[in-house]
């Protein structure tokens, strides 16, 4: 293990520990618990000292060990409490230790309690002789008013398991199911061709044609597969133009940052949006499959269209045609042929949730269930899906609901004045957040770190304008996927540099002049749009 892994699990460790050693005003015990996971997920996710995945499932596991009803640290311990003993009527005899101030604390089921109020008799040596009609022989008064456990009711551990099954990562095992069979049979690469043909030759328009075929299959694929296939597509037409062509860069330059925005436009598209949509659901407010393409298509279109203008006047090309090779057919086997079904059915019914009333996630359990049981996916392809982003968004939605159960996400957004900042300029806040973050790390880690705490400022009262809970959860997860100025911040960078064919500086300048302009759509239209369509 190198120096960096070593320090940063020192560091992620220390992190982990060291809220046990302060004393937070304002915040519970189980609070500061949920705040060392945080920092450690944080310190983990950031600087993988191992794999983002098996941080995802550390956090799961840690919320079981501490903060689960099952856990050892509620197993092996109680909040300390004594029977009143009659001295007369409605007068008793409690510890000296359960008074405080005026009153008792009645410890009822589990861990909750009840004050009493009382008036002092007598006091002894050990104990005080109270009155109070609210005692009882059946009745416990709480020995230490203080104790940690206190007005905590902690969950059973399947709250934290559940997050492993949560609706939304059913919702992204469809569409894994999905892509994995379109891949299998061709689907995508016949898509393409069949899309790109009416483009025609110009540079322009070939460059447009494959944007869009990027963007959309990267709505309802992995982007990283799509990026993989198209830049696959863009080799022969790269191997067609001079060494100085500055087309090559912009060409290339298109596939991957298509792919980023494209994730924007469905639920599926990308993992922050299904983070976004996870959190919501927790606080009892669904987005349907076609209200979040409502939301984002209008973002999606109006930033591709700027990225094709962008590339075009910064990258021009020197020649006035380009040649594509576009030639196959569709596989017409039965398989092949539900596959088309089943595809089509279940995009039909994504976009029609609001008819039907079937949510996303249960119609996502359609193509699971259809595709394994006609055997158009076999193990070997079952094997082969992206397990670990599935655990990835567990991990960030199991620390959602901790931060959010312990009181963690409120004291953390009550650090803070937001109130003299304005809803407007909080929501810009997050999505600046969200993106200059998602520039450095996985943009589904910064959404897990980000979403709660917007959630969270958005439950409490503290805004008084329009700004909603949808609208801080939505501007995060768009944010999160305009972070793309550097080969690190998204797979898809990552693969586009893989090529040789783009220098660093190139992706830099333009995807943080993207970034900059996306986050500055989606906020006039989180300012004048969003609002007619979510609270």
């Amino acid at each position: 293990m190198d120096t960096k892994k070593i320090i940063a699990l020192v560091v992620g460790s220390a992190l982990f520990l060291l809220p046990l050693f302060l004393d937070l005003d304002g915040l519970s015990l189980m609070g500061h618990i949920t705040l060392g996971i945080f920092l450690l997920a944080a310190v983990f996710w950031i600087l993988e000292p191992i794999p983002i995945y098996a941080t995802s499932l550390m956090v799961i596991f840690l919320q079981i060990v501490f903060l689960s009803a099952q856990g050892p640290l509620f197993q092996m311990n109680e909040v300390p409490s004594a029977a009143p003993i009659p001295v007369e009527a409605e007068v008793w005899e409690i510890p000296r230790q359960a008074l405080d101030g005026d009153r008792v604390l009645l410890l009822e089921e589990r861990n909750r309690t009840e004050a009493a109020e009382v008036s002092l008799v007598e006091s002894r040596a050990d104990t005080v002789v109270v009155r109070s009609d609210r005692l009882s022989e059946g009745t416990r008064v709480v020995i230490d008013p203080g104790h940690w456990f206190l007005d905590f009711d902690p969950p059973s551990y399947t709250k934290y398991l559940n997050a492993l099954a949560n609706p939304i990562i059913i919702l992204f095992l469809g569409g894994f199911v999905l892509a994995s069979a379109a891949v299998k049979y061709e689907l995508d690469r016949n898509l393409t061709r069949v899309i790109l043909r009416p483009f025609g030759t110009r540079p322009a328009m070939v460059t447009m044609g494959l944007m869009l075929v990027t963007a959309t299959l990267s709505a309802f694929m992995s982007n990283t597969a799509t990026t993989a296939m198209m830049m696959t597509v863009i080799i022969p037409i790269v191997a067609q133009l001079d060494p100085d062509d500055r087309y090559r860069i912009g060409i290339a330059l298109a596939i991957p940052f298509a792919a980023n925005v494209g994730g924007i436009a469905t639920p599926i598209g990308t993992p922050p949006n299904a983070i976004a949509i996870g959190a919501l659901q927790a606080q009892g407010i669904d987005i349907a499959f076609g209200q979040w393409m409502v939301l984002a298509v209008p973002l999606v279109i109006v930033v591709l269209f700027f990225v094709w203008w962008l590339l075009l006047t910064v990258y021009p090309a020197k020649g006035e045609r380009i040649t594509l090779e576009l030639s196959g057919t569709f596989n017409l086997s039965g398989k092949a042929i539900v596959l088309y079904v089943v595809f089509g059915l279940t995009v039909f019914l994504w976009v029609t949730e609001a008819w039907h009333g079937l949510s996303s996630s249960v119609v996502a359990f359609f193509p699971i269930a259809a595709l394994t049981a006609f055997r158009v996916i076999e193990k070997d392809e079952i094997r082969n899906l992206s397990w670990e982003v599935l655990w990835l968004m567990a991990g960030g939605i199991a620390l959602g609901v901790a931060m959010r159960d312990t009181g963690l996400a409120e004291w953390l957004i009550g650090m803070i004045r937001w109130d003299l900042m304005g809803a407007f300029v909080v929501i810009g806040v997050f999505g600046l957040v969200a993106a200059g973050l998602s520039n450095f790390i996985s943009n589904t880690v910064a959404a897990s770190l980000l979403v709660p705490l917007a959630i969270s400022l958005g439950a409490s009262g503290i805004l008084t304008d329009s700004v909603s809970l949808e609208i801080n959860a939505v501007i995060i997860a768009f944010g999160a996927s305009l972070g793309m100025a550097l080969p690190i911040s998204t797979p898809p960078n990552a693969i586009a540099m893989s090529t040789g064919l783009l220098r660093t500086p190139d992706m830099a300048k333009m995807g943080l002049l993207i970034g900059v302009v996306g986050l500055a759509v989606a906020l006039v239209l989180a300012r004048f749009f969003w609002p007619l369509l979510i609270g």
